[in-house]
This record gives C-alpha cells, sequence and structure tokens, in this order.
C-alpha cells in the first residue's frame, strides 16, 4: 500500500477544506462547520478500521474446523503483536497506547492537543492487533484517531484551548457513534469519561459531530442495529431484587477487571526491555486463546450468539469441550476469570487496543451467567415471574460493567439501548448500571481510565476548582528574575547583588547549580550599613531552608497546598536533580487561577 501517495492526497484535500472554510465566517460558525467535517472524517475512520478488522479475521480463520482445536491460535496474536511493534517503531516512532487516557491526559495539561499520525497510525496497529486475534477493542484506538482529527482541524484556525478542547470531544464523540451507531452513546460518553465541562451551547457541535458520524455509518451499514436482538420477556415489577443483585455482581467483576488489569500492567511495567514484554504478552495470549478461541478479537460475534440464544456448541468452537454439552456456564466462567490477562497481555506485549469491547463482552457473559444461576435457585423458589432471561441479562450485564469500568453509567444505559434497539429494557439497564457505579464507587473512586492520571494530580474533573487547579501549567509561574549567589560570596559583593536586585529574596545555590538555601533580606538588613562586617561574613552566613521547595513537576494542587501549609509567599522550585529553576509566588498562582476561571466562565 503506498502510505506516501495517500498521505499526500489526504493534506490536499485537508488544506483545500480548510481555505475554504477560513472565508467571512464567525467563530462560532467555524466551530459547527469543523464539527462536521470532523463527523465525516471520524465516520470515514471507524468504516475503514472495522472493515480492516474484519478481512484479517476472515483472511486468518475462515478456514478452520469449529469441532477441533487449532494450533494456529497460539501464532496468530504473536504475529499480529509483533507487527504492531514493528509498525509503531519504524513508522510512527511514538507512542499510541492508552488512547482515551492520552485524551484525558492532553486536556488535563489544557493544550488538548493530539498528535497528528494518531489519525492514521492507531487505526494501522488496532487493525493489525485485533485482526490477529488481539483480544482488545478497537473503540480506544478510534477514539484517540476522533479527537486527533478534532485537534488537528482546531490547530489549523488557531482556535483559542476551550474550542479546541471541544473539537476533541467532539472527535470522540464521532467515534463513538460511528462504530456503535449510536449517537446519544457518543455524546454521553464524552460528557462522562472524558469528563468535559461544557456549556448548554457546546453541546450543538457535539450533537452534529454524532449525528454526522452515525449517517456515515449507516451509508455503509444500514440503520439497523449492531446487535440482532429480539426481546422474549418484557420487563416486570417482578425482577427488581434479581436486577440489583446483578449490579452488585457487575460493580465486584469490574472491580476484578479493574485490579487485575492494573497488577498485571503493573508485572509488564517492571520489565525494562520490549521483546521480554512481548514474548511474555505473546506467550499468555496465545496461550489463552488457544484454550479459549471466543477471546480471539473483540468479542462481538460471542456477544451476538449469547443473545440470541445460540447453541452451545457454536459458542465452544474449536475448543476441548466442542462436543461436551451442559459445561458451556463453566466455561464462559473461565472466560470471566481469565479475559482479563488476555486484554492486558495484548497492550502490554505491544499490542494496540482499549478495554471497551472487552467490558461489553465481559458484561454480557456475567450477566449471562448471573441469569443462569439465579434460575437454577432464587427463581425456581421464588416462581416463574421472578424468572430472569439470559439473554436480557448479558444486555443488563453489558451496561453494568461499562458502568463500573468506566464509571460511566449513562453511557452503559444508552448505548446499549442503542446497540440492539432494546428501548424496551431501558428500566433494568439503568437499575443495573446505577447498582453497578455504586457498587465500585465504593473501592475505585475513578474510572480505569483516569486511574493513571489520577495518582499523578492530572485528572480534569467536574469539579470546576479542582479542574481548574488542573488546567493550570506550574512550569508557565516559574519567576526566574531571582539574583541567586554563592555561599562563599563575600559579603561586601553580596551588598552589591542587592543593591541590583528588586526582590527581597536571595536563593543560594552552589557551584553545580543546586539549590542550597534562601537568604531573607530581612535576614541581612541589620548588617547592611555596617562596613566593617563586609569581610567577616559571606552570602553563606545569612542562608537558611526554604520553608519548602517545589518540584518542577508538582501539580498546582500540591503547590497551594505548600503555600497554605507554611504561609510564605513565594516557594523555590526545583527540578529531580534538586537543580535551581526559579520561585513561585502565592500571589502569581492566584492571579493566574483567576484568569483560567474567566476562561472557563465564558461561553
Amino acid at each position: 500500500m503506498n502510505f506516501t501517495g495517500i498521505r499526500r492526497k489526504e493534506i490536499r484535500l485537508i488544506n483545500a477544506i480548510t481555505e475554504w472554510l477560513k472565508g467571512d465566517h464567525t467563530e462560532r460558525q467555524i466551530v459547527l462547520m469543523l464539527s462536521l467535517m470532523v463527523g465525516v472524517f471520524t465516520g470515514l475512520t471507524a468504516f475503514v478500521l472495522k472493515t480492516l478488522i474484519e478481512e484479517i479475521k476472515h483472511l486468518l480463520t475462515s478456514g478452520f474446523a469449529v469441532e477441533h482445536t487449532n494450533l494456529l491460535y497460539l501464532i496468530f496474536p504473536a504475529v499480529g503483536i509483533l507487527l504492531s511493534l514493528l509498525f509503531v517503531k519504524y513508522i510512527v516512532r511514538g507512542d499510541i497506547s492508552h488512547g482515551v487516557t492520552k485524551i484525558l491526559y492532553a486536556m488535563s495539561r489544557g493544550r488538548s492537543r493530539i498528535k497528528s499520525h494518531n489519525r492514521w497510525s492507531s487505526v494501522i496497529a488496532s487493525a493489525i492487533t485485533i485482526g490477529f486475534g488481539g483480544s482488545v477493542g478497537a473503540e480506544a484506538p478510534i477514539v484517540l484517531t476522533g479527537a486527533a482529527w478534532g485537534s488537528d482541524f482546531g490547530k489549523r484556525f488557531h482556535l483559542p484551548p476551550k474550542t479546541l478542547m471541544l473539537l476533541v470531544g467532539c472527535g470522540a464523540a464521532g467515534a463513538v457513534s460511528g462504530v456503535f451507531k449510536a449517537p446519544i452513546a457518543g455524546l454521553v460518553f464524552v460528557l462522562e469519561v472524558l469528563m468535559l465541562d461544557l456549556s448548554f451551547s457546546s453541546l450543538l457541535p457535539l450533537l452534529v459531530t454524532s449525528i454526522t458520524s452515525v449517517c456515515v455509518s449507516y451509508a455503509f451499514y444500514g440503520t439497523a442495529p449492531l446487535f440482532d436482538f429480539s426481546l422474549n420477556k418484557a420487563f416486570t415489577i417482578d425482577i427488581i431484587p434479581g436486577c440489583i443483585l446483578l449490579g452488585i455482581a457487575c460493580g465486584l467483576v469490574s472491580l476484578y477487571f479493574t485490579r487485575a488489569m492494573n497488577w498485571f500492567e503493573g508485572v509488564f511495567g517492571k520489565i525494562t526491555k520490549k521483546r521480554y514484554k512481548f514474548l511474555l504478552g505473546a506467550i499468555v495470549l496465545g496461550i489463552l486463546i488457544y484454550f479459549f478461541p471466543v477471546m480471539y478479537g473483540e468479542g462481538y460475534d460471542v456477544i451476538n450468539q449469547l443473545i440470541n440464544e445460540a447453541p452451545e456448541r457454536d459458542i465452544m468452537h474449536n475448543t476441548l469441550f466442542y462436543n461436551d454439552d451442559g459445561n458451556l456456564l463453566i466455561y464462559l466462567g473461565l472466560v470471566l476469570i481469565f479475559k482479563v490477562f488476555a486484554t492486558t497481555a495484548t497492550n502490554g506485549g505491544g499490542g494496540c487496543g482499549g478495554v471497551f469491547a472487552p467490558s461489553l463482552f465481559l458484561g454480557c457473559i456475567a450477566g449471562f451467567i448471573f441469569a443462569n444461576l439465579w434460575d437454577m435457585g432464587l427463581g425456581l423458589v421464588m416462581g416463574d415471574s421472578c424468572y430472569l432471561s439470559p439473554k436480557n441479562c448479558g444486555l443488563y450485564g453489558m451496561a453494568g460493567l461499562m458502568s463500573g469500568v468506566m464509571h460511566a453509567p449513562l453511557t452503559g444505559i444508552f448505548l446499549i439501548a442503542e446497540l440492539t434497539g432494546g428501548y424496551d429494557l431501558f428500566v433494568p439497564l439503568m437499575i443495573v448500571s446505577a447498582v453497578s457505579y455504586l457498587t465500585i464507587n465504593i473501592f475505585e473512586p475513578h474510572s480505569i481510565y483516569a486511574m493513571r492520571l489520577a495518582r499523578r494530580g492530572q485528572l480534569l474533573t467536574h469539579d470546576k476548582d479542582s479542574a481548574i487547579l488542573t488546567v493550570l501549567n506550574l512550569e508557565s509561574l516559574i519567576e526566574k528574575d531571582y539574583k541567586s549567589v554563592t555561599p562563599d560570596l563575600p559579603f561586601s559583593k553580596f551588598i552589591a547583588v542587592i543593591a541590583k536586585s528588586h526582590r527581597n529574596i536571595f536563593p543560594v545555590v552552589g557551584a553545580n547549580g543546586k539549590l542550597l538555601g534562601v537568604i531573607s533580606l530581612d535576614s541581612v538588613r541589620l548588617y547592611m550599613f555596617r562596613p566593617e562586617l563586609y569581610r567577616q561574613y559571606t552570602a553563606g552566613t545569612f542562608m537558611k531552608d526554604p520553608p519548602a521547595v517545589l518540584m518542577a513537576n508538582d501539580s498546582p494542587k500540591v503547590a497551594l497546598q505548600k503555600f497554605k501549609e507554611t504561609k510564605a509567599w513565594n516557594l523555590p522550585v526545583v527540578d529531580e536533580n534538586n537543580l535551581y529553576l526559579g520561585f513561585i509566588s502565592r500571589s502569581g498562582l492566584f492571579t493566574s487561577y483567576r484568569e483560567t476561571l474567566l476562561k472557563f466562565s465564558q461561553e
């Protein structure tokens, strides 16, 4: 494939569109037109990605005999990870993992700038990874791709940070909408998961992008829901106790998924060499897919089978259990336990994908298992009115796992309703999603996407005060016009430094540039007019430890807390090697806070 030629055509097309939009238009008109263009491009990109994944998977596995195991399941995932690794290393030459987390980080820094290569690099890497069997989802890569489209259009028009952030959100909304043909879920995803604090007027561009992207998907796939589902048992109040317990179960499964993934990611994080990470990921993933072929790829075909009551052997294809009827629940229970390791091994080994699809996959399995166990136990005792439909509970579980893993109950509710056209199940979907969210929130305050940033204090939230402190860039507040001195500087020369300075604090640094202490003008004031002491003292004589020291990578929240604890007006800043960088003042921090607050408040 001639990527250079495609790239040149893409650049010419985008440049032509840019020149047309730069006509006599207001910023609001430009944003609406850009949101339309972002919807078109994200919809097209989603179609390309899904097509590539299906074609690769069909090419590799269409000839497999379903009644036998196949050793190629051990090999294909490793090949996919290796190809993805080589693509990223030699063509992209950058990191494209953790797509949603990258978007959150970009917005947290107040820049919302996504690297342009993500418009295509994530698509190719994830298509290779998933098509060859990587047990991850394509949604996180396509969300990053959509955000990159929004960011790129915004940068071309030099739009302000808040508008650029809105376009990034439009790209993400368009990606989810296009992949699932679910415009409401795409909109809610941006508000819940990406945590954009948007005004009512900002919703219009998001709606434009979501609807446009969905229409593009309709043009290629038709208007039918993604999953073929027919309701065979309507909701009644008798099943509410079962729905509540299913919500608790989904919350606990979400907790297991989140913590097991974090633990296994930690295992990969301790491995320094990429080839060893690849070997570990390839071995774990290959073995798991060999024994559990349902883990191959995204798993949406398994969801379709479960919610349409397919025969057991169709679900347990290519396994040792193919002809053993009655073992489906045991098989699915093992998948529920080991799926998280397959997903983490895929990304940890060097593949590209997200946890969106694995969450839906595990949710469907968890709901299906729960319904069967309920019907074998309490359902029989309490009567047919309390019977839970396994296929319905598969949908409830999908909403519950998404609510728990991503801390996005509304996204889970609307997504499942739009995926299946099952709007008659709205009430049980709401019950399961809400209970699941409340359950996991007891143990984990942040979603699986946000917890990495939350640990570093770099997470943007709906809390206005917290959001502003997060967006503030501490490095930009460093004041570097303080006169530094060495500890052995004679007092007479120190007096000359004081005379030329307009500051009343002087950092003391060693010959290597490291901060040793500070000198306050108050501490030398009594000695300044006594020339007979000039030869007796040095600058180091008056040096004291600062009340606190700020690190260059500290968050504004940390800085604010140190100012509060020390009651100081100025604090020195050093890097990780204790090299002196400058000072940050309390007044400068609060002035920047006020300016950022005004920007947040403007329409």
